[in-house]
């Protein structure tokens, strides 16, 4: 019994779509959770340092300022 031409790719889809069901359900139903623990909390009573975040520098945007193309017709 032969398959014919005109149902090989029918056939090599359905293969796949078995396959790959079979791999994802087996994966499903013995894998581990992905799901992560709950962290720990480290510190109950950590202090946050606000001064560090105002030190920072202003950033330096180089280039021209965007501006949307709003007339597609000139460039």
């Amino acid at each position: 019994m032969r398959i014919r031409e005109e149902n090989r790719n029918i056939i090599l889809l359905v293969t796949v779509m078995l396959c790959c069901g079979a791999v994802a359900g087996t994966l499903t139903l013995l894998g581990p959770e992905l799901v992560p623990a709950p962290e720990k909390r480290v510190a109950e009573r950590a202090v946050i340092d606000v001064s560090r975040t105002s030190l920072q520098a202003p950033v330096r945007v180089v280039g021209a300022p965007f501006e949307p193309n709003v007339n597609p017709r000139e460039r």
